[in-house]
């Protein structure tokens, strides 16, 4: 017992500590030698300064859209009658499964004057007009978009725990549905409403794809660009100073997880769990139904569209049609392009890696886990969540720091694959490891303990007993784990090399050279992919124990 403990804490202490540790180490004591003037000169410099500012911002009140975006859909698909509700909440979980840096791409070319989608109907703006998505605005827009699916997923949590009986007495009372909602449902909620923001604000401070394609073109620089910027135009000579705006940035983002945190703490046991409220809506469901389907049709159907569009046309500015229709770039970025088939290749090889090495290695890891106290337990768990909590540009910092000089045995990762792979196994730890979580508390202890009388070894009780029926679970984590890692760019952005391209960094790359009609057609592969495998998750999902899938 001991020494599996011990085994398992190492593995968790060099998954998710040791890369942190070796980052602030970095920021503060460059030279060896704590100076923490020098820290503070490189985050008060003007760039730096200018950075935050936009940072916070857009985080902010990208996060106050997301509440206003996901809070109505959170509360029609779990509080009412809505019909065709479940459809509506899996089609706005979507965005939190395709990688940002789609989400710009696809809203950039429904708006810009090259719009092939908008050049259909004659409503493309002139050329030369700036597209209105670059930019502050842009950028805070398609954060809402982006992390409505979080504030969603954390509301329904809070709303299916509001008891009927307050509901059915304020209504028996003659109170309105939309009093009771104001003046019952939503106090109740209220450490979920501010736990939602916190982590749609956390979402933003470490987003990359989005201000990469919509701000460094306008030089609208957030943190997470910045820090892009620096290290690809002075190399790893300007370590010390990203290291000191990876540490503000991680600074940042764990504040909003200590937010999140401190809003949900007691938040259980504000009232006692019964029956889930439930409103009826009478003539206003077809309506409502037909304004949920808009809005989603606006900020999902219609970009994936115009990326559609796009995608089937041989360059910009040409109008679709049927003279014009073509499938080459589908054929060039899938078949002929070396460095888009390779990036293909290397990211299924990445983050089918990472997937399969977590999914095996999370259920004796929870098996270990659970033989914890429980206080001991949140704070393991604290700790695992780390790496995810953090922007992956901290991630990325972390390892090339990690890994830039030989280490024994295995020398230098920097510029190699595996520094790619060993990133992807750090951040999504805690997305394979809480499924299995949860379907190990489930299991009965009573298995394990007959096994145990019966003389088998803990060895044999984990592979016969634990292993086969947390198998569902490890592999719901790993689809997870793939989806999150396929197009992945923030980590990958800092730590590709030549030959080991990622579809993240290869789409950039494409959009920055003005090949937008080869980078939409590589969207709307991985779209198609993510999407498939969601759909293969979610009949998968019916087999699993409750709470192992965020949305069923």
């Amino acid at each position: 017992m001991r020494a599996s403990a011990l085994a398992v804490l190492l593995v968790i202490a060099l998954l998710s500590l040791l890369p942190m540790a070796r980052l602030v180490v970095a920021a503060i004591a460059p030279g060896g030698e704590l100076d923490f003037g020098a820290f503070a000169e490189r985050l008060a410099k003007p760039a730096a300064l200018r950075a935050m500012w936009h940072t916070l911002d857009t985080a902010f009140f990208g996060a106050v859209l997301a509440v206003c975006l996901g809070g109505p859909f959170a509360i029609a698909v779990t509080m009412t009658d809505l019909p065709g509700r479940k459809t509506l909440g899996f089609l706005l979980l979507l965005p939190l499964m395709i990688a940002p840096q789609v989400t710009a791409l696809s809203w950039l070319h429904l708006f810009g004057p090259s719009s092939t989608l908008l050049g259909m109907i004659g409503m493309a703006p002139p050329p030369g007009t700036p597209n209105p998505m670059l930019g502050r605005n842009g950028i805070i827009l398609l954060y809402a978009v982006q992390h409505a699916p979080i504030v969603f997923i954390t509301l329904r949590a809070g709303l299916a725990r509001v008891p009927r009986d307050l509901v059915e007495a304020a209504r028996a009372s003659g109170a309105r549905p939309l009093a009771v909602l104001w003046t019952i449902v939503l106090p109740v909620i209220r450490p979920y409403i501010v736990a939602a923001a916190a982590l749609a604000f956390v979402s933003g401070v470490g987003n990359f794809g989005i201000p990469a394609l919509l701000g460094m073109p306008v030089n609208y620089l957030t943190l997470p660009t910045l820090i892009y910027q620096d290290l690809s135009s002075f190399g790893p000579g300007v370590l010390p100073q990203i290291a000191a705006l990876s540490v503000l940035v991680g600074v940042l983002a764990l504040a909003g997880v200590a937010c999140q945190s401190l809003a949900l703490r007691g938040a259980a046991h504000r009232f006692t769990v019964g029956t889930p409220a439930r409103f009826e809506l009478g003539r206003s469901r077809l309506p409502l139904a037909v304004l949920g389907w808009l809005v989603i049709g606006l900020i999902l159907v219609l970009p994936a569209c115009a990326l559609l569009a796009t995608s089937l046309v041989p360059s910009f500015g040409v109008p679709l049609g049927w003279a014009t229709l073509t499938a080459s770039n589908y054929a060039e970025v899938l078949v002929q392009q070396a460095s888009t088939v390779r990036a293909f290749r290397n990211s299924i090889l990445f983050a089918g890696g990472a997937a399969l090495i977590l999914a095996i290695g999370v259920i004796p890891v929870t098996v270990v886990l659970e033989r914890f106290g429980q206080r001991w337990r949140h704070v393991i768990n604290g700790i695992v969540d780390l790496p995810y909590a953090v922007p992956g540009v901290v991630l990325a910092i972390s390892c090339i720091l990690l890994f830039l000089r030989p280490l024994p045995l295995i020398g230098s990762l920097y510029a190699t694959a595996s520094i790619i792979l060993v990133a992807y196994t750090m951040r999504f730890f805690t997305l394979a490891l809480k499924p299995v979580t949860t379907a190990v508390g489930q299991i009965s202890r009573d298995l394990d303990e007959a096994a145990a009388v019966s003389g088998a070894r803990p060895l044999r009780r984990l592979a016969t007993i634990t292993a086969p029926l947390a198998a569902p679970a490890a592999v719901a984590g790993g689809l997870l784990v793939f989806m999150s890692a396929f197009n992945e760019l923030t980590v990958s952005a800092l730590l590709w090399s030549s030959g080991n391209e990622t579809l993240g960094v290869v789409l950039f790359s494409l959009e920055e050279a003005g090949l937008g009609t080869q980078a939409a057609a590589i969207a709307v592969s991985t779209i198609v992919v993510v999407v498939v495998l969601l759909l293969v998750l979610d009949r998968f999902g019916r087999r699993l124990p409750a709470g192992v899938l965020p949305w069923r």
